[in-house]
């Protein structure tokens, strides 16, 4: 999973996965999903995502992190 911040839009973007987008979905205002050919979310977009989110702070809680 990677974070993309966007300063120019003030856009954040989750992408979970590597697969190419060949959809996208408004599920909520400025919040689009980005759907693989296999129907399987593989990002979101965050609109205006400064005056909606703390940015200043990421944090991972119980991941099972692969190390090696």
């Amino acid at each position: 999973m990677k974070l993309h911040y966007y300063p120019e839009t003030d856009s954040l973007y989750i992408e979970l996965n590597q697969a190419a987008s060949v959809e996208t979905r408004e599920i909520a205002e400025g919040l689009n999903a980005d759907f693989d050919a296999g129907g399987a979310v593989v990002g979101f977009d965050i609109d205006h995502a400064s005056r909606k989110l703390d940015l200043s702070v990421v944090e991972a809680l119980s991941l099972p992190l692969k190390t090696g």
